[in-house]
């Protein structure tokens, strides 16, 4: 018992891992293999496809605590952050930002405008979206848009979601909370511990 209080008394007066993401210059953490883009989503969406992968967008905001704790818990997952790098190219946008984006349909406005017209008005909202065909892009971000996922999501539901997307589960099970179930009972079946709600 004393063991377990010292080491969480110690634990809580050590600076952060390394592992913890850092501030960028505009407030927003931000993780070694987010994508430099020009923010042309066509053009991310097309080289998420050459790469093999899908696009995924994270809108987030300065002094955001949930995404802090995305960036902090889920992100400095050797699990998570392995699988977000194998199968999705990583594009973050601020929920107020005013830097210029192109949106699929080919209109140009603020990531602040942009969200607004994707109705994202909480952060981190994160938005999936398939490199199916970059041959034909879609015509507006409803036609590519695959799921969403509003707000923050705990560790084995985040994981969870990002598994509905890369295995095309959103494709044969529409609703996330059934196949997130499914997901659950099959490791269980197979003996092993699920957390949910750590």
């Amino acid at each position: 018992m004393l063991r377990t209080l010292a080491a969480l008394i110690l634990a809580a007066l050590l600076p952060a891992t390394a592992s913890a993401a850092e501030l960028g210059d505009n407030g927003l953490h931000v993780q070694p293999w987010f994508h430099d883009s020009f923010l042309e989503l066509p053009e991310d969406l097309a080289e998420a496809a050459a790469q093999g992968k899908d696009l995924l967008i994270i809108f987030e905001q300065a002094g955001c605590p949930y995404c802090r704790e995305m960036h902090q818990v889920n992100f400095a997952r050797d699990d998570i952050s392995s699988y977000i790098q194998e199968h999705f190219l990583v594009l973050q946008l601020d929920l107020w930002g005013a830097r210029e984006v192109v949106d699929f349909d080919g209109e140009v406005l603020t990531e602040g405008k942009l969200a607004r017209k994707w109705l994202v008005s909480f952060t981190p909202t994160t938005l999936f979206f398939p490199a199916d065909d970059p041959a034909t892009p879609p015509a507006d971000f409803r036609a590519a848009l695959a799921f969403v996922m509003p707000g923050y999501f705990k560790p084995f539901h985040h994981l969870t979601a990002l598994e509905y997307v890369a295995s095309d589960g959103y494709l044969e099970e529409p609703n996330f909370q059934r196949w997130l179930q499914g997901r659950a009972d099959r490791l269980r079946a197979e003996g092993l511990e699920v957390t949910v709600w750590e």
